[in-house]
């Protein structure tokens, strides 16, 4: 690579690390496809949603690069991509500034987004700042304790699940539905597949560095098969919206399969390679296999199913939103889940 001059915009760009992205606009993505398919899609909520999630994943990723390199984790061998402030191209006090400015942008976004959905959401819009707030406390915890003490794999569910979907059609719809919740399962343990292939590709420097991560914690054989258990899981939780009538058979094949098939072909390709920079490589399959999934079960959800009234669960809880006999599912409570649909 030619010589990155420092504290460039072209060093600033891969700071940003912009492959990382993927993670951030599939959650929307999906959130978005689910609102669409009960007929409440808003497009400016939704674009809101994008930008805010791209701009904690940035900051997030400065975070992480800033604090590496104070803690002395990215050494000599790193087998990953080269980190800005390690390789001199953003120094540590530039990037401080860029990690204020990123999440001031990110909480722009944020009252925009509130100022929007202020007094029509079930409590107000107060709901909205305690997210807010859990996204930026997540933002600096993971990397410098959580990450350390191996609740990565936990955190990506939360954060690249339920939350940015489950909060996606929340600002849409005012609700949130069965579907909702196993669609953030399903989107965390895709996602959850990026960081695992990680923590295989650094285990063993992460065990010098002190990171006890779950590849860490329980060796090779387990972080490989649970690379490949991610994947199927999530599969296999697609069938849910089969059943719930959100999705055809013929499109549960070209969607949820067709991730499952290059999934199994990268974990292969994986399992062959077992350590070494080569696992770079299934870093990048990856992001790619989580950017088709993400797009075909959208694409899924979207499709037109006019005229067939929907049931979901046996136990529902509902309210009218407008007058034109469209009901949805007001939030869960004990013993309440599902919803009743007409288009």
């Amino acid at each position: 690579m030619n010589e990155i001059k420092q504290n460039s915009p072209y060093a600033w760009f891969l700071a940003a690390r912009p492959k990382t992205l993927t993670g951030a606009i599939i959650p929307v993505l999906l959130g978005s496809a689910l609102a669409f398919s009960d007929g409440q899609f808003k497009t400016a909520p939704a674009l809101l949603c994008a930008l805010f999630a791209c701009g904690m994943q940035i900051a997030a990723n400065f975070i992480n690069d800033l604090y590496d390199y104070l803690k002395g984790s990215d050494r000599a061998d790193r087998l990953g991509p080269e980190r800005a402030c390690a390789q001199g191209w953003i120094t540590p006090i530039a990037m401080k500034r860029g990690i204020m400015g990123m999440l001031v942008f990110s909480c722009l976004i944020g009252c925009t987004l509130l100022r929007q959905c202020w007094g029509q959401l079930p409590h107000g819009g107060w709901e909205l700042i305690l997210l807010g707030l859990l996204c930026v406390i997540f933002a600096f915890l993971y990397t410098t304790v959580l990450s350390y003490r191996g609740w990565g794999d936990l955190l990506v569910l939360v954060f690249f699940g339920f939350i940015p979907v489950g909060g996606t059609y929340y600002v849409q719809a005012h609700a949130i539905t069965a579907d909702v919740w196993i669609a953030s399962l399903i989107c965390g343990l895709v996602i959850d597949t990026l960081l695992v292939v990680n923590n295989y590709r650094d285990r063993e420097q992460d065990a010098l560095s002190g990171k006890r991560t779950l590849v860490v914690r329980f060796g090779e054989p387990f972080g490989r098969y649970l690379y490949l258990g991610l994947g199927v899981s999530a599969v296999l939780l697609s069938l849910w919206f089969v059943h719930a009538g959100k999705i055809e058979p013929l499109a549960f094949i070209w969607a949820p399969c067709i991730y499952l098939y290059l999934h199994v072909l990268t974990w292969r390709k994986m399992a062959a390679i077992r350590n070494g920079r080569k696992l770079n490589s299934i870093l990048g399959e990856t992001s790619r296999n989580m950017l088709f999934f993400g797009l075909l079960l959208s694409a899924a959800l979207m499709q037109d199913l006019k005229g067939k009234g929907r049931f979901i669960s046996s136990r529902t809880s509902f309210h009218n939103i407008s007058g034109n006999r469209r009901w949805s599912l007001l939030p869960p409570t004990a013993g309440c889940s599902g919803t009743i649909q007409w288009s």
